[in-house]
C-alpha cells in the first residue's frame, strides 16, 4: 500500500518535471485545485469543445484496450496529480480522473498490434521493430509525466493493462479476423455490442467528455469492421500483392508524394463526412426529443451524446474503409 501511495503521489511527477527543466512559477494568484465537483463545473463548456482530442486506433485489441481503460476511469475515480506542485499543460482533461492512463494503454497497444501483426505480412528485423515499438510506447507514457497528467501509477498501471489485455487476446487474433471478415452477422453483432457499449457506459455526478470519446473511438472501429466485411463480400480487400510476407517497400520520393496525396485527399473525405453526419444527426435528434436547437449543453445527455457521435464515427469508418481506397484508385494514387 505504501508503493502504491508513492507512486500516486503528486511530488513524484513534480520532481519528474523539474529535472526536465519543467518548474512551476509562483504566483500570489496561483490557488490550489479545488474539489473535482467545481472544477469539474468551471470547465464543462472548455471541454466540450475539445472531446475528440483522443487516439484513435486500430483493431479489436486496441478498442478493447481503451474501453476498458476509459470504464476504469470512471469506476475507480482516482484523481489526476494535483497542481501545485505539479505543473498542468492540459487543462481540458482535468474533469476527466486519472488512473489508468489511456495515453499509455493506447500507446503500448497500438506499438505492439502493429508489431505482430506485421511479421506475417511484411519482412522486416523483428528486433528493430521491438525497438521502435519500445521507444514509441516509452515517449508517450514518459510525455503524460510530463504535462502533468498523470501519476507514475496511472501510467504502469496503463502499460500493465494494455500488456494483460493483448497477451489474453493475441491467441484469438485471427479467430476474430475469420470472424469479422466473413460470417454474415459479423456488421450487426459488431454494430450493435459497441452501440450498447456505449449506451451503458458508467454514470458520473458530472460531465465528463470520456463517453463521447469512448463512443468516438468504438464508433470508428464498428464502421471500420463493417466496412473490412463488405470489402470481403465484394473481393476488395486492397491486399498487398505476392506472397506474405511481403518486403518492406523501398521509401522512394514518388512513394512519399502518393502517401502525401492520399492522406490530404483522405482527411478532407473523412471530414466531410464528419460534419455532415453529425449536423444531420444532431438536427434530428434535437427534433425527436424536442429540444431548441440553441440549447448546446443538450448534445451532453445521453440519448443525443451517444446515438450522434455513434452514427457520425460508424459513418467515418465505413467511408474510411470502404470509399476511400476506390477515389484513391480514382485518382491514382494507389
Amino acid at each position: 500500500m505504501e508503493l502504491l501511495t508513492y507512486l500516486h503521489d503528486s511530488e513524484l511527477v513534480a520532481r519528474f518535471q523539474r529535472r526536465c527543466g519543467l518548474f512551476l512559477v509562483e504566483s500570489a494568484h496561483l490557488k490550489p485545485e479545488r474539489p473535482r465537483g467545481q472544477l469539474v463545473r468551471d470547465r464543462l463548456d472548455h471541454q466540450d469543445r475539445n472531446s475528440n482530442y483522443k487516439y484513435k486506433e486500430n483493431g479489436y485489441a486496441s478498442r478493447l484496450v481503451m474501453y476498458v481503460g476509459q470504464v476504469m476511469k470512471d469506476v475507480l475515480k482516482l484523481p489526476r496529480p494535483f497542481s501545485p506542485p505539479v505543473v498542468k499543460l492540459e487543462t481540458r482533461v482535468d474533469a476527466e480522473y486519472g488512473l489508468p492512463s489511456t495515453h499509455a494503454m493506447a500507446a503500448t497497444a497500438i506499438s505492439f498490434t502493429l508489431l505482430l501483426s506485421a511479421t506475417s505480412r511484411i519482412q522486416f528485423q523483428f528486433g528493430v521493430g521491438l525497438t521502435i515499438a519500445v521507444t514509441l510506447a516509452t515517449l508517450v507514457s514518459l510525455s503524460r509525466l510530463y504535462t502533468g497528467m498523470h501519476s507514475v501509477l496511472d501510467v504502469i498501471c496503463g502499460i500493465l493493462i494494455s500488456a494483460v489485455l493483448l497477451g489474453g487476446t493475441y491467441p484469438y487474433w485471427e479467430t476474430m479476423d475469420h470472424f469479422q471478415l466473413n460470417n454474415p452477422i459479423s456488421p450487426i453483432v459488431v454494430l450493435v455490442l459497441f452501440y450498447f457499449l456505449c449506451y451503458i457506459y458508467p454514470e458520473l455526478d458530472h460531465y465528463s467528455t470520456t463517453r463521447g470519446d469512448t463512443t468516438t473511438i468504438l464508433g470508428t472501429c464498428a464502421g471500420a469492421s463493417a466496412g473490412y466485411w463488405v470489402n470481403q463480400q465484394l473481393g476488395q480487400t486492397f491486399e498487398p500483392e505476392g506472397m506474405l510476407p511481403v518486403p518492406l517497400p523501398t521509401l522512394t520520393a514518388s512513394a512519399l508524394a502518393l502517401g502525401t496525396g492520399r492522406f490530404l485527399v483522405g482527411a478532407v473525405i473523412l471530414l466531410a463526412t464528419r460534419q455532415i453526419v453529425k449536423t444531420v444527426s444532431l438536427h434530428m435528434l434535437y427534433s425527436w426529443y424536442k429540444v431548441p436547437k440553441s440549447d448546446n449543453n443538450a448534445r451532453r445527455r445521453k440519448e443525443i451524446e451517444v446515438p450522434s457521435k455513434f452514427a457520425t464515427y460508424t459513418s467515418v469508418g465505413l467511408v474510411n474503409s470502404i470509399l476511400a481506397n476506390r477515389i484513391f484508385l480514382f485518382l491514382g494514387l494507389l
